[in-house]
């Protein structure tokens, strides 16, 4: 009902009104429908064009009103819009707010300070820093101090105690060889740690706690024992070898276990033996294998070089001079050799 007489309206409106303003509009309508309706992906306003809307500007005073193409509701709807999408992509972006966040580089050089030097506090480890010319105040390194991780890996503990203790310290342990006969012998060694020298070893068919003890005492004398002494768990042990070895004033150092990398060197001289030694020979008795063993220990403290030792040996074998003819020498039945220059 109301487009009706909406309708009805309009028409009794344009009955009364100028003809020639009439005209005038439905042109201009038609000039606005022609443009859009060119053949080209994009219509242009040719100068024709723009000709046109200047003569209508000059010749028709009611134009303003044909031009209205949105109504002020929808301008408003329009502001609203885009002032709820402006602070939506504000509140959205990625802002700092408060202090500035410390680099990761700091970061990772605050934890590894704390792995590294594990009685260092928030105080010493600002300090450092501050030298270094980070600017950092304590409170940030006590916080990321909470956050570093808190079970270093056990080989740097083990690798500090063993350098700053190694004149003090000794390991002892067993390694097997067969015989012949496909007999087992068992080698009992003692090696000190500063100069990666054996200071006892021993072969036997039947290691016993009771045979170790008795070694034990004849490889430190009276005075002569170490401060510690490393050693795993093995059960031929027992309860009466750590007790003899607290009873010599010596703090036992056992091994975790299956974790032989915590008696390294004494491993590392087991290898060594091995490849230099047992893995050429076939042991015949007991005797038989003690006499080799000494000849190797003779030969690895005298004249094998040691990596550990800065490419020396154990007791300081003196440098040859620069001149002179080179004379070779059999070690272990050939199987190795000292070379030295004439004198």
């Amino acid at each position: 009902m109301f487009s009706i007489i909406a309708v009805q309206t309009g028409t009794m409106l344009r009955i009364f009104r100028n003809r020639g303003n009439l005209l005038l509009e439905n042109l201009v309508h038609r000039q606005e429908l022609t443009v859009p309706k060119r053949k080209r992906p994009r219509p242009r306003i040719a100068a024709l064009d723009k000709l046109f809307w200047v003569l209508a500007r000059r010749f028709w005073s009611a134009r303003k009103q044909a031009l209205i193409v949105v109504t002020p509701d929808t301008v408003v709807r329009w502001h609203r819009s885009g002032f709820a999408l402006y602070w939506r992509a504000l509140s959205r972006a990625q802002r700092v707010i408060g202090r500035r966040r410390i680099s990761i580089e700091v970061r990772d050089l605050i934890f590894s300070m704390v792995i590294e030097d594990l009685i260092w506090g928030a105080p010493r480890i600002h300090g450092e820093l501050l030298i270094l010319g980070v600017a950092i105040s304590g409170r940030t390194i006590s916080r990321w101090m909470r956050r570093a991780p808190t079970d270093p890996e056990p080989a740097k503990h083990w690798l500090a105690f063993l350098r700053n203790h190694r004149e003090a310290i000794a390991a002892m342990d067993f390694f097997t060889v067969p015989t012949i006969t496909f007999g087992m012998l068992y080698c009992f060694f003692i090696l000190g740690h500063d100069r990666r020298r054996i200071l006892y070893f021993h072969v036997t068919r039947h290691p016993t706690s009771l045979w170790v003890v008795q070694q034990l005492r004849e490889a430190f004398p009276y005075g002569t024992a170490r401060r510690f002494l490393i050693f795993d768990r093995d059960a031929k042990y027992g309860a009466e070898v750590p007790a003899a070895i607290r009873s010599m004033k010596i703090k036992c150092i056992r091994t975790s276990l299956r974790s032989p990398w915590q008696n390294g060197v004494a491993e590392r001289w087991v290898q060594s033996c091995r490849r230099d030694l047992l893995d050429h020979v076939i042991a015949l008795s007991e005797r038989h294998l003690s006499r080799l063993l000494a000849e190797y220990v003779s030969y690895y403290h005298d004249d094998r070089t040691h990596l550990g030792l800065e490419k020396g040996t154990p007791n300081g074998r003196a440098q040859c001079r620069a001149s002179g003819s080179i004379l070779s020498y059999d070690r272990l039945g050939g199987l190795h050799h000292r070379y030295d220059r004439a004198a």
